[in-house]
């Protein structure tokens, strides 16, 4: 049986108070390329202030799925849901 990675849903603040939405398998290497400018082009015009948070998910799939759920969400409900996911490492903060 093939094991699989698991995905994880992040949320970061940007400098502007706009809510990224992105997934990875490697948050806090994700966070550093946003951070460089490397990341979504998204983040290249709006940097990164902090991570908020992030969710595991069993695969890409499902993470994919929780996406584009939040990312239908307004900014204020972006921000309620942030309080319910797992808060980043200091080290990625």
């Amino acid at each position: 049986m093939r094991q699989t990675r698991p995905w994880f849903l992040y949320l970061i603040e940007c400098a502007d108070g706009s809510i990224y939405t992105g997934i990875a398998v490697d948050v806090a290497a994700r966070y550093a390329a946003h951070c460089k400018g490397s990341g979504a082009r998204y983040t290249r015009s709006h940097p990164p202030a902090r991570l908020l948070g992030f969710e595991q998910y069993p695969d890409r799939s499902s993470a994919s799925a929780a996406e584009y759920r939040i990312k239908q969400l307004s900014a204020p409900e972006k921000r309620r849901f942030a309080t319910t996911l797992t808060p980043p490492e200091p080290a990625i903060a």
